[in-house]
């Protein structure tokens, strides 16, 4: 589990395909890998992923085909900058909201706005996120814990703050850039808890306008 609070920004320094997926190298900048061990989790822009060689100034990390197809990891090269976060202790500070570090879906920043200090971004989200996604809700745009500011279909915007534009790499972000996103994890639960005992069932994959009016949700 992760906070959505970056701790650092790293580079991307090799992918090398291994056996139909690929390595990665990550230099982690000023990220402290004092405590870290081969094993742990570290997030790099949102993707939950396992240190399995700590050459000192970075880690390797094994992903998955699984991986390259539902992240935007697929654009990621030699010299891309990534957010960085360690895994959630039980002493860390909850500065954000709950992550997982399993990604939904790839966004696409569609604009980019000065707004005073601060910049205004509009993502347009995956149409099957659209329903997980809440005026003053919290969303993880590549790793990155951040309060919806508003809504419309699939279409969300953010106010991003000076100290989140230079400690996170959204100051790169320009209008065509695919993000990680990952929604509110207690909206997942809830809906699943909804479902009550059709969750049991082959088809239950969410929850539909007629089954909301059927027990009673919709007048």
């Amino acid at each position: 589990m992760f906070t959505g609070i970056i701790e650092a920004i790293g580079t991307v320094r090799a992918l090398t395909p291994k056996g139909g997926d690929v390595r990665v190298y990550v230099q982690t900048g000023k990220l402290d890998l004092g405590d870290v061990k081969l094993g742990d989790s570290i997030a790099v822009n949102g993707i939950c992923l396992t240190a399995v060689e700590l050459p000192g100034d970075g880690f390797w990390a094994d992903v998955s085909r699984e991986t390259l197809a539902r992240t935007a990891f697929i654009d990621f090269k030699a010299g891309s900058r990534v957010n960085l976060e360690r895994a959630l202790t039980p002493t860390s500070r909850l500065g954000g909201h709950l992550v997982s570090g399993h990604v939904d879906g790839v966004g696409e920043v569609l604009s980019r706005e000065e707004n005073a200090r601060a910049v205004q971004f509009r993502i347009r989200a995956p149409r099957e996120l659209a329903r997980y996604i809440a005026l003053k809700g919290s969303i993880t745009v590549d790793g990155t814990s951040l309060t919806v500011n508003g809504v419309n279909g699939a279409e969300f915007e953010l106010t991003i703050v000076p100290h989140t534009l230079g400690e996170t790499i959204m100051a790169d972000y320009r209008p065509g850039r695919q993000v990680n996103l990952e929604v509110d994890l207690l909206a997942r639960y809830l809906e699943r808890l909804m479902l009550g005992d059709k969750a049991s069932e082959p088809s239950a994959s969410g929850l539909t306008t007629s089954f909301l009016a059927e027990h009673g949700y919709l007048k």
